[in-house]
């Protein structure tokens, strides 16, 4: 009978909550005679280097209880010469103070982290069960994770397990006295924990909007049948201001503006609300559409280096064009604003010059270094495969259902069936089309996802009675400009190509301050001071100078992407009930 070792085993606690510091201690059976030891770079669903080693310090390593040396080989990556095989213990501190989802927190009143920011990856050996020990809290801190617990407190204080290295950084964890609600979807356990909420928070409220989408993208995925999981974590972090969310197989970390949480006794859904209840669909899409429906690409995440797929337009793309859906198939928002949510989606890719330089395919594989380095050049250069990725979706969908032979609902499940919720590359999406389409989609993916070529959204969405009309557009639009306002001046952020901001020579970092000698506070003012068709003298401020730019103000004309969408008084029965199948799919 094989002997089984005892576990790679990590101890984490807080060491110090003012200076943010975690204590980690590593503990390695039967060492390699040279043990490699190496923190990831990036995190996965982020694709970034993020180099969280750069927080590392103070690593120091014994053996029977002597010390070892320690030899870093590369910014992210350590050896240590053993002798013998007795137990390695590593000891190290790791600073916390991003509030962000994607590393690793700790103040007087929270502490949170991802795995690939605080657990070093014992090289060689990631296949073997791993255990974690959660130590020290403070008084009143409880924790929240998705982690398999063993043996824990009432606090959750103590003992997690996982299969493997990544399981053990895929559940990220919450440590803190938090607000947690419990409900159940399709059966199964799921916990939602707010940190930072207001006085007055609806908590009941938000477990019920929750629910009502869980439950419908586990019979989206699933029919009557059970998820690929058995436990479901939400983890919400309330701060004055911010917006994101980061997927995993278990569980999703996000963050939210609190004045978005839904409070006691409020009537309707606040806009903020409405973008809470998105990410919360977005994220937990993500449990089937990434975590385990993936880029065969990822079928083995690389820890140490980028790893590059042409199929984020896919996975993000099409997982953003659900999430919004999903809200108005369950009826947490109407069908009037749910095409509000998607005018918003047009407008902005139609907004962008980018779309005519680069693919989805392009920006899918050029994330690394255009989609998370963003500049005031990105809106000319690149396009997000996040939304026009979700517009790529609708139009197949839309298409799907104009030759009435399925939906991409169909082809969805289908890809699940086929790949048994594993990886899959861009043939498998083609041949899902084309088995559910009855045609080749090869014409409609080489000019929507490989081409830069403008999607026929406008036609699509007439034959589901939706009308298409453009909006005299806001200034910034009109100009060609992104703008940021405040303290009373109007800086320029970005230009964009061939329009007219251009033309005139605007260029990002200027401060536009006075229109024909009126000084300008806010862009919307320039219609006070200036006529359109007339020329105008603008007085822009440029690293320390003062320009004047003369020009005529372009019309209201020029700029076609402030969209609108809305219900088609009279359209034909047939459209109104595609439009119906469509918004309203069980």
């Amino acid at each position: 009978m094989q002997r089984v070792l005892p576990m790679i085993a990590y101890r984490i606690e807080p060491l110090d909550l003012h200076a943010h510091l975690y204590r980690v201690r590593l503990r390695i059976p039967a060492p390699e005679a040279v043990q490699r030891l190496s923190l990831p770079v990036w995190i996965p669903g982020s694709y970034l280097m993020r180099e969280f080693a750069r927080h590392l310090q103070g690593l120091t390593a014994r053996q029977g209880g002597q010390a070892r040396p320690v030899e870093q080989l590369d910014k992210a990556s350590w050896q240590v010469r053993c002798q013998g095989r007795a137990a390695l213990e590593v000891s190290y501190e790791v600073y916390a103070f991003d509030n962000s989802v994607r590393a690793a927190w700790l103040d007087a009143t929270r502490g949170f982290f991802n795995g690939t920011s605080v657990f070093l990856r014992v090289e060689g050996r990631e296949d073997e069960p791993h255990a974690v020990e959660i130590r020290q809290l403070p008084r009143g801190w409880q924790v929240a994770t998705a982690l398999p617990a063993v043996q824990v407190d009432a606090r959750g204080q103590g003992r997690y397990e996982a299969a493997g290295y990544d399981e053990l950084v895929d559940h990220p964890v919450e440590l803190g006295a938090f607000w947690r609600g419990q409900f159940r979807a399709a059966g199964v356990a799921h916990e939602f924990v707010v940190a930072g909420a207001l006085p007055g928070f609806d908590g009941e409220r938000l477990l019920a909007d929750a629910k009502r989408i869980c439950e419908a993208q586990i019979r989206f995925w699933h029919g009557r049948r059970k998820p690929p999981f058995g436990r479901y974590v939400f983890l919400l972090n309330a701060v004055d201001d911010g917006y994101g969310g980061l997927e995993h197989r278990a569980s999703t970390a996000l963050i939210c503006s609190r004045r978005d949480l839904p409070r006691r006794g409020e009537a309707g859904a606040s806009d903020g609300y409405v973008t809470l209840l998105g990410l919360i669909s977005h994220e937990y899409f993500h449990t089937w559409n990434v975590k385990r429906l993936r880029p065969a690409e990822f079928a083995r995440y690389d820890y140490a280096r980028e790893n590059y797929t042409e199929l984020l337009w896919f996975f993000e793309g099409f997982t953003s064009y659900y999430d919004d859906l999903f809200l108005v198939r369950t009826g947490l928002v109407d069908e009037a604003r749910y095409l509000k949510l998607l005018a918003r989606t047009v407008g902005n890719v139609l907004a962008t010059p980018g779309r005519r330089v680069q693919s989805v395919a392009q920006a899918s594989f050029d994330a690394w270094v255009k989609y998370y380095r963003q500049d005031e050049n990105t809106v000319n250069a690149t396009v997000s495969y996040y939304t026009k990725g979700s517009l790529v979706a609708l139009a197949l969908d839309l298409t799907l259902r104009a030759q009435r032979r399925g939906t991409l609902d169909d082809v969805m499940r289908l890809l699940w069936a086929r790949s048994g919720g594993g990886p899959v590359g861009e043939a498998d999406i083609a041949a899902a089309l084309k088995e559910v389409g009855g045609r080749p989609y090869t014409r409609e993916l080489s000019r929507w996802v490989h081409g830069t070529q403008d999607l026929p959204l406008e036609a699509l969405l007439r034959e589901v009675g939706v009308q298409w009309s453009v909006q005299p557009p806001p200034w910034p639009l009109r100009l060609g400009l992104r703008t940021a306002d405040g303290n009373g001046s109007v800086k320029v952020r970005a230009v964009m190509r061939g329009q007219w901001a251009e033309r005139v020579g605007l260029a990002a970092g200027d401060e536009l301050l006075a229109v024909n000698d009126w000084r300008l506070r806010k862009l919307d003012d320039l219609e006070l001071y200036a006529v359109e068709g007339e020329p105008v003298e603008l007085l822009v401020g440029r690293d320390q100078r003062l320009l004047r730019l003369r020009a005529v103000l372009p019309g209201r004309d020029e700029a076609r992407a402030n969209v609108a969408l809305a219900v088609q008084e009279g359209a034909p029965a047939a459209a109104v009930a595609r439009r119906k199948a469509w918004l309203g799919a069980r």
